[in-house]
């Protein structure tokens, strides 16, 4: 089959992702005044869809920043984490957060999966008290691919049945009902062993290096003075990529010439530039956005890489 659950290099919106839904199974799954949703949840089943498109051959999208996923897989398959490839066998559980890049493809023409997305909203409005990323299987450098048993697999598997149920009923607590059986799934995936991981030789540098632009790029555009960047130092990155930060920065030097810390530089100093030309924020505004503390530690930055003040550049 070939089904890409979900590639590193998708990036769509809310909206985008049913219409490409739709576009495989030729059937309305567009919720209405979806973008007004404080919280969003929905199930899917890859036979299904597959079966509705007759068959057809398809990729199904993933937003990284908005939502989580939760897959339970069926077939030979491969998910890449920067250096880092973790071969399924025949039964696998794996969660997905938007703060880590991963690529996952299937091998077997008789792969199937089951999978749920969520917003961190739809979890967060019950007050139940977690923080997603705070939690084990999210934490960055963990590697949430789970090899099952068949016995793991066929219980995992009622679990998103009564999900996929309780999503068409009318009952009128049935969220709350899906957000107990998310951390269910949450809660038995944190006891199992992580699949073992291999390195492969072949490609890893360039896998690495292509996460780690990813991981940089996703920092930006800063489109409110609300927002400020979450990642800031090499160490920041490399502990996302789940890498030693002196590996990334040898794997970056081979593949670009510069350090992490000049790469990461050089895109802070770019994205200064188009918000001290572009906006009418202040400098202060500005620095805090790109992850300084003192309007002065960024001055001093600023002028490093540009050999001129953020307010004579701007001029």
């Amino acid at each position: 089959m070939n089904f890409a659950i979900c590639s590193v290099m998708d990036f769509i919106s809310l909206e985008e992702f049913y219409q490409s839904i739709c576009t495989i199974n030729g059937s309305s799954l567009v919720p209405e005044g979806i973008s007004k949703e404080l919280g969003h949840f929905n199930v899917f089943d890859t036979v299904e869809l597959l079966a509705q498109n007759n068959g057809t051959k398809g990729k199904m999208p993933y937003n990284r920043r908005l939502y989580y996923k939760i897959s339970l897989i069926e077939g030979q398959s491969q998910a890449e984490y920067a250096d880092k490839v973790i071969d399924i066998e025949k039964y696998a559980l794996l969660f997905a957060t938007p703060k880590v890049p991963y690529n996952y493809t299937s091998e077997d023409e008789n792969h199937s999966a089951v999978f749920c997305v969520f917003t961190v909203d739809f979890i967060t409005r019950a007050n139940t008290g977690f923080i997603l990323d705070e939690l084990p299987i999210f934490s960055p450098g963990s590697i949430p691919v789970f090899e099952l048993s068949e016995s793991e697999y066929h219980y995992l598997r009622t679990v998103f049945s009564k999900m996929k149920k309780e999503q068409a009923s009318d009952y009128a607590f049935k969220y709350d009902l899906i957000r107990n059986y998310i951390m269910e799934l949450i809660h038995l995936g944190q006891k199992l062993q992580p699949a073992s991981v291999l390195y492969p030789k072949h490609s890893a540098s360039e896998r690495v290096t292509s996460l780690f632009v990813e991981l940089l790029e996703r920092q930006f555009p800063i489109e409110s003075n609300q927002q400020r960047i979450g990642l800031r130092t090499a160490k920041d990155y490399a502990n996302r990529l789940a890498v030693h930060v002196n590996h990334l920065n040898k794997v970056l030097k081979e593949n670009t010439g510069r350090t992490t810390t000049e790469v990461i530089g050089n895109r802070i100093t770019q994205e200064a530039k188009i918000l001290l030309k572009q906006t009418n924020w202040t400098v202060s505004e500005i620095g805090y956005c790109l992850g300084f503390e003192e309007v002065a530690h960024f001055s001093n930055f600023f002028r490093k890489h540009t050999q001129v003040t953020p307010n004579s550049f701007r001029v």
